[in-house]
């Protein structure tokens, strides 16, 4: 499922890109830009956590830098059955965490420094099983190459307003003011459905199901979700790129556009669920 869901993505990414360029140079627009995106899909599959990890500044860490952080990605990746994913580090106060790369064994987890301040280790545990659950369940590269997409689908919408407002000649202009309308009514919102096709929010159910199993707290990760929900709503992530909100244990935008697509389940839901996990574990 996960194999037919990327090459989805990866074909609609090649449509998109193809109409683009037919509609801006005929013929010949239409092959640049199938050549730009074959490039582009090589790319995202093999370089899109590092694209996600640069986009957040995230920094490696040994264990002398976060010692509780490291050990627990430790004790849980042996608990799962998995390689050991490189940790990362996040300089931001909203609390969030999420996991990247295209399989178990080119995996990476991400933490915010915001994150490591309002949990508990037990409640961390539960949102390091997590994301540890969605290495192992695969969803990691699917996630990393829809936040690629969908940002740099957002990119060229944004190029293609900015050549509407300095394009040369008359006709020039009409044909960039009609791409840039394009791009803004039509193409941002499908990178947004794109990111919403993809990550199928039964994934976010699975993940925190068999991380409750993994760590055996489902309620250590209970509480751990109500915390964050409640601190993202006061302390909203600033300077992110929502085409990557699907990625976050907790969507860590509010408000504005991304609150018409849910990326998360309903909070209330994931935490019923996990309160009836731990009464029948």
């Amino acid at each position: 499922m996960n194999f037919a869901r990327t090459a989805l993505l990866l074909g609609l990414l090649t449509c998109i890109f193809v109409l683009l360029g037919q509609f801006v140079g005929g013929t010949h627009g239409a092959i640049t830009f199938f050549i730009l995106a074959a490039v582009m899909n090589f790319f995202s599959y093999w370089f899109s956590d590092k694209l996600v990890l640069m986009m957040y500044r995230a920094k490696p860490i040994e264990e002398t830098d976060a010692p509780m952080l490291y050990r627990v990605v430790q004790r849980l990746a042996e608990k799962a059955s998995i390689p050991m994913p490189k940790v990362y580090i996040i300089e931001n106060p909203t609390p969030n965490a999420f996991a990247t790369g295209r399989n178990p064994s080119h995996a990476s987890v991400a933490a915010t420094t915001g994150i490591l301040q309002i949990l508990s280790e037990d409640e961390l545990t539960g949102v390091m099983a997590h994301e540890l659950a969605h290495v192992k369940n695969r969803d990691i590269l699917i996630a990393s190459i829809a936040a690629t997409i969908a940002g740099a689908i957002s990119m060229i919408g944004n190029m293609l307003q900015w050549g509407a407002m300095f394009g040369g000649g008359r006709d020039d202009d009409e044909r960039g003011g009609m791409l840039g309308a394009l791009a803004m009514a039509i193409i941002a919102p499908i990178a947004a459905m794109i990111v919403q096709l993809a990550i199928s929010r039964s994934r976010e159910y699975a993940a925190d199901e068999l991380g409750a199993r993994i760590c055996e707290k489902p309620l250590s990760l209970a509480h751990a979700l109500g915390k964050l929900d409640n601190a993202v709503k006061m302390i909203p992530m600033q300077g992110g790129n929502p085409s990557t909100a699907h990625l976050f244990i907790v969507n860590p935008f509010k408000g504005g556009l991304m609150g018409l697509f849910s990326t998360h389940p309903p909070m209330e839901e994931r935490i019923r669920r996990l309160e009836l996990l731990a009464r029948e574990i």
